[in-house]
């Protein structure tokens, strides 16, 4: 850890040669020290600001690791992937902002695609990417999960964080343009990991359903489930990534019956209580 500390340092202070883009870097973050380094290495050197908000009880040298990239992290309590990033937008203080989440790195690519945009200026307003993921020792490129297009750079004033936690959108006022090149997604690394996150997403989406009043039938659980599965597998030609698509079909299915079945849950529970 400390050699990385000490790399990533020399890093940050050779930057100041580097002509910087003026973009807000805005970052949430959980216990991530094990992978933020790189998040953040693949935007430090040609990036104004980062700023990451960061949960008040992380403890796991998370912020030095950011620190060292010269980050101005924010200890927060947690209150939901969408006012949490909206934090973290309010905080920034360049003309653009970019979205980047600790799993997630700007390939090189990408990279030089946006930097294209700022010669001279950007023509638009917000700017989306396709976000390939790495999964199980394969990279994704069919099914629900490619080209999982993501609006993720805009110009300050305009587009804020919504949707339903955790699955946060940006809600952009305008045409949102289509950059080509992939934002990398180093997304769970075991299906353990997988799983645990399935079910605090599940139980996430039943909160919100018992917060809206949304009614959740019967109906739900048989049918949305088969089709998450059709739809991946068979429609998004998730077949070509093998088995590790057919894992995503299945948990994705299996997904989708679980939270239906924690909302459904949660409602009967109303009526009896």
């Amino acid at each position: 850890m400390f050699l990385w500390l000490t790399f990533a340092r020399k890093l940050v202070q050779l930057q100041a040669g580097v002509t910087r883009l003026p973009i807000s870097v805005c970052m949430i973050c959980g216990a991530e020290a094990h992978r933020v380094g790189k998040a953040l290495a693949s935007v430090a050197d040609w990036t104004s600001e980062i700023v990451v908000v960061l949960n008040q009880e992380v403890a796991d040298g998370t912020e030095e690791e950011a620190a060292a990239f010269g980050a101005r992290v924010y200890r927060e309590p947690w209150r939901g992937h969408v006012a949490q990033k909206n934090s973290a937008a309010d905080k920034a203080s360049q003309a653009w902002l970019l979205g980047l989440d600790a799993d997630e790195v700007v390939s090189e690519a990408l990279r030089r695609e946006i930097v294209e945009l700022f010669a001279p200026t950007p023509a638009g307003g917000a700017y989306s990417f396709p976000r390939r993921s790495f999964y199980l020792g394969r990279w994704i490129g069919h099914g629900e999960w490619y080209p999982d297009r993501r609006a993720r750079l805009w110009a300050r004033g305009r587009a804020r964080w919504g949707g339903v936690d955790p699955h946060d959108e940006l809600l952009v006022e305008g045409a949102v343009v289509k950059l080509r090149h992939d934002l990398l997604h180093y997304t769970a690394e075991t299906l353990e990991e997988q799983v645990a996150k399935t079910v605090r997403y599940a139980e996430d989406f039943a909160r919100h359903c018992t917060q809206t009043g949304r009614k959740v039938r019967s109906s739900d659980l048989m049918f949305r489930p088969v089709w998450r599965f059709v739809r991946g597998y068979i429609l998004k030609r998730g077949f070509l990534d093998g088995w590790q698509g057919y894992s995503i079909a299945c948990m994705t299915a299996f997904y989708t019956f679980l939270r239906y079945a924690k909302a459904r849950e949660a409602q009967l529970a109303l009526k009896t209580s």
